[in-house]
């Protein structure tokens, strides 16, 4: 018999007493995202590999809330990726990668956490293309700043249509100097109203003590939408400088970390902004059949000519309330000086890199299968 991970043991041992409880109620849930995946390259390089995370990067999680009574409650979340083509965690360092918090609700004044959590722009993925900001997204191209570690998070009741949220997390700068560390603020703000919505998603991050570059990294995010009946019509605007060099391409890394961790705080490309604009429409065909596209556009505006557009097209044919079948199509064109890759809810593994992804045209085509539980 297979040794049961203590962590996972414990967390559901103590959830399972606690839902015994009238008032308290803990969730098991979790998600398996697998596709094949036919990438190309304008240098001749091809991927024909089966990955995981296309659409909902795979999952295991617990989420538990205890009614305190007088309209406040306590509330957690433990979340850890998973490789399902393995098996494996996604983040061998760290059992619960992805959330870990704990925090109070009241029904009226709103809620507080405190831990490692999702990013207010992360969150807002669904309210940015028909992809929900994943695979075939040029936003998602970009980079989004996903989570951080020690965070403190303020998230409003929705009031007359608008919520509120904020963050402040104090980021460790290096392994070897410990007591340096970066402050992350994010400020977050959600309109709706009937068919419309708006709102605006940012974050800023000051430059460690003693950094070699003192200039603060930063990442404005303007969405809205609108539903038709049969669908959604999105437009989103980025306005960011956390965008870096690597191995892997001429804008395949991030100045600032976008899942936490280390911060180094030695890119040049801190000086560099880009804007990065989006459109994308939906259409349901039957309540089963879901159909959308969209096109975007990269700019350097340091002049630099790293720029990069392209757009997609998808299917999404759901099976049941729990499991979903997709196909996508997507294509993206980088100037000579651009490196941008695909990447979805989980980044590509194997991926493109260096020459096959500067100054290149990438296209794919994946088929794949979600399943919520």
């Amino acid at each position: 018999m297979k040794k049961t991970n203590p962590i996972i043991a414990a967390v559901m041992a103590l959830g399972l007493a606690g839902a015994a409880q009238a008032q308290s109620s803990l969730t098991i849930y979790g998600s398996i995202d697998e596709y094949f995946n036919h990438m190309t390259s304008s240098s001749g390089a091809k991927l024909n590999t089966l990955q995981d995370g296309k659409d909902l990067r795979s999952r295991l999680g617990f989420r538990g809330v205890e009614d305190l009574g007088g309209g406040l409650s306590a509330k957690f979340q433990l979340e850890m990726g998973i490789a399902a083509v393995s098996g494996a965690t996604a983040d061998a360092s760290r059992a619960f990668d992805r959330q870990s918090w704990v925090g109070l609700a009241d029904s009226t004044l709103g809620e507080i956490r405190i831990g490692r959590q999702n990013t207010a722009i992360f969150y807002r993925g669904d309210y940015i293309d028909y992809t929900s900001r994943t695979l075939g997204s040029i936003v998602n191209n970009f980079g989004v700043p996903s989570r951080y570690d020690n965070d403190v998070a303020y998230i409003s009741p929705r009031w007359a249509g608008l919520q509120l949220e904020g963050h402040f997390a104090q980021q460790q700068a290096s392994a070897t100097t410990g007591q340096v560390t970066t402050p992350i603020t994010q400020l977050a703000a959600d309109y709706l109203n009937g068919p419309f919505r708006v709102g605006y998603a940012g974050l800023q991050a000051k430059a460690p003590q003693n950094a070699a570059l003192n200039a603060n990294v930063f990442y404005h995010n303007l969405y809205a939408n609108y539903d038709y009946g049969k669908g959604k019509v999105y437009a989103v605007y980025i306005k960011s400088n956390n965008i870096a060099s690597s191995a892997n391409g001429n804008n395949a890394a991030q100045v600032l970390g976008n899942v936490g961790g280390a911060v180094t705080w030695t890119s040049a490309s801190v000086n560099r902004t880009f804007d990065v604009f989006q459109v994308s429409a939906d259409y349901n065909v039957t309540p089963q059949l879901r159909v959308g596209a969209l096109y975007g556009r990269i700019s350097d505006k340091s002049g630099a000519g790293q720029n990069a557009n392209g757009g997609s097209i998808g299917a999404y044919y759901a099976l049941s309330k729990r499991t979903t079948l997709s196909a996508l199509w997507e294509t993206m064109r980088n100037d000579t000086n651009a490196g941008f890759r695909p990447s979805g809810s989980a980044g590509l593994a194997p991926n493109f890199a260096g020459s096959d992804v500067n100054g290149r045209t990438i296209s794919g085509f994946q088929v794949g299968v979600v399943h919520r539980f």
